[in-house]
């Protein structure tokens, strides 16, 4: 079968570059590049996000304890003002009203927040 000189396939083409190029490189310096590659691809793919991760991570972490401790701050505020400015009301055995008044806007508050975020994730998704 004869061939025309003037095809050239994949395979005849990498061997005229490697014979035009000189001889291929010593395997240990191809093992070199090899892992130089690899270390540059794994650091590319995986150090770099996972740097990006852990600080959207630390802010919202940083971000929900003092929304949290601002939350507990402001119950306990207002606990204070019901138990003192209500001038006797909740005294004696009403002294445990306060209390209830407090668990129940806890309760009030943290729900329409879950509501807030769930009617917001739903419009999200319809997009």
């Amino acid at each position: 079968m004869d061939r025309d000189p003037s095809v050239t396939t994949p395979a005849t083409a990498a061997s005229s570059g490697a014979a035009r190029a000189g001889r291929t490189p010593p395997l240990p310096q191809l093992v070199t590049e090899l892992r130089d590659l690899v270390v540059t691809y794994v650091r590319q793919q995986t150090v770099v996000p996972l740097k990006q991760l852990g600080r959207y991570v630390a802010f919202g972490i940083g971000g929900s304890l003092l929304l949290g401790f601002g939350v507990v701050f402001l119950a306990m505020s207002g606990l204070r003002a019901l138990q003192t400015e209500t001038s006797g009301t909740f005294d004696g055995d009403w002294s445990w009203v306060p209390y209830v008044i407090m668990v129940f806007l806890l309760a009030v508050g943290g729900a329409v927040v879950w509501l807030l975020r769930t009617a917001s994730k739903a419009q999200k998704e319809s997009r």
